[in-house]
């Protein structure tokens, strides 16, 4: 199978298609290791692209990422762990007090497009759980959103927590949602800010090449 198009799928945002095409490419015996990193990754990576340059918007975006998750449900199992995560591990959660999910879910979508290994915790998330979690997972990212300005001060709180516990400097932070701005991520000590998820991994990916 031309895995090319799978890419092609994929960008289209059909996720169906996408979905029966990656069950006849494993079913042909291609390796899903390939089917991930020349179909899926590739895809998603262009989706982002298209995303910052202004040539997909949200709707679309949000259905690629879909088709993308779907696809991934499918393929995981047949994966081996260190196929999965090449990129590094991101935990992503949204702090507490804070019930909202769908950007997060979103960049958290796009970031395992990009080929990290993405443990997300879901909303409300306590300063705790962000620590505990990074103990835990040893991620190369901690991700942290909030759409509420009484919530957003809870992401500066967790980066005090990391401090306290010792392992601020073992993780990277990245911050965003619709109130977070870049100002303020530099105002309680985040490494990062992503004003929306189609940027959030270009940010990141820069950032590391830099590094």
């Amino acid at each position: 199978m031309d895995l090319s198009r799978i890419s092609e799928t994929l960008i289209s945002g059909k996720a169906d298609e996408l979905k029966k095409m990656v069950e006849e490419a494993v079913n042909d015996d291609v390796n899903p290791s390939d089917i991930l990193n020349q179909g899926l990754l590739p895809g998603m990576d262009a989706v982002g692209q298209k995303w910052k340059a202004g040539d997909m918007f949200m709707p679309e975006v949000l259905r690629c990422a879909k088709a993308m998750s779907s696809a991934m449900d499918y393929l995981r199992p047949k994966l081996k762990d260190d196929d999965i995560g090449n990129a590094g591990t991101m935990v992503i959660g949204t702090v507490a007090g804070d019930l909202h999910d769908i950007g997060k879910d979103l960049v958290a979508m796009m970031f395992e497009g990009a080929g990290y290994k993405v443990i997300n915790l879901g909303i409300d998330q306590s300063n705790e759980n962000f620590i505990n979690a990074v103990k835990e997972h040893k991620p190369k990212l901690l991700g942290m959103s909030a759409l509420l300005t009484t919530t957003m001060p809870r992401m500066g709180e967790v980066i005090n927590s990391l401090k306290e516990a010792g392992i601020r400097d073992q993780v990277t932070v990245i911050i965003g949602g619709a109130p977070v701005t870049d100002d303020f991520a530099k105002e309680i000590g985040a490494d990062l800010y992503g004003p929306n998820a189609g940027t959030a991994v270009g940010i990141a990916r820069e950032y590391f090449q830099k590094k």
